[in-house]
């Protein structure tokens, strides 16, 4: 169940992850993923759709929420209770965009990424 405390915490994890990405240290981004994250992704993919991805948007300029929402099933994954939370983004080279981090609470109780979107 959705309650602040539980959309705090998903947001911390969100913000402090979406900052290792900006920084492109797609290692550490993926040490602290989630479990379905690291179990769909290997490292050596996590480095190169990374940088597939930011090479035509350069490094992220601004970021604030657009949007958030609790699910508890969401297309393509197990059940389970996640938050899906949607920037608007400004990037180097794209002045606007839509970033979609998706944390869910992971098998230990600690909030983690599982899902990141670009558009």
């Amino acid at each position: 169940m959705a309650d602040e405390q539980s959309l705090a915490d998903a947001s911390a994890a969100a913000q402090e992850w979406l900052e290792l990405i900006g920084r492109g240290d797609a290692d550490e981004s993926y040490q602290r993923a989630a479990r379905l994250f690291k179990s769909a992704v290997s490292l050596e993919q996590w480095r190169g759709s990374l940088a597939a991805a930011q090479a035509p948007l350069g490094r992220p300029l601004s970021r604030s929420l657009k949007s958030s929402q609790y699910a508890e099933e969401l297309p393509g994954a197990p059940d389970g209770k996640y938050y899906v939370i949607e920037y608007d983004t400004s990037f180097e080279k794209k002045r606007s965009g839509t970033e979609t981090v998706v944390p869910m609470l992971d098998e230990d109780g600690v909030w983690r990424v599982s899902g990141y979107f670009v558009r």
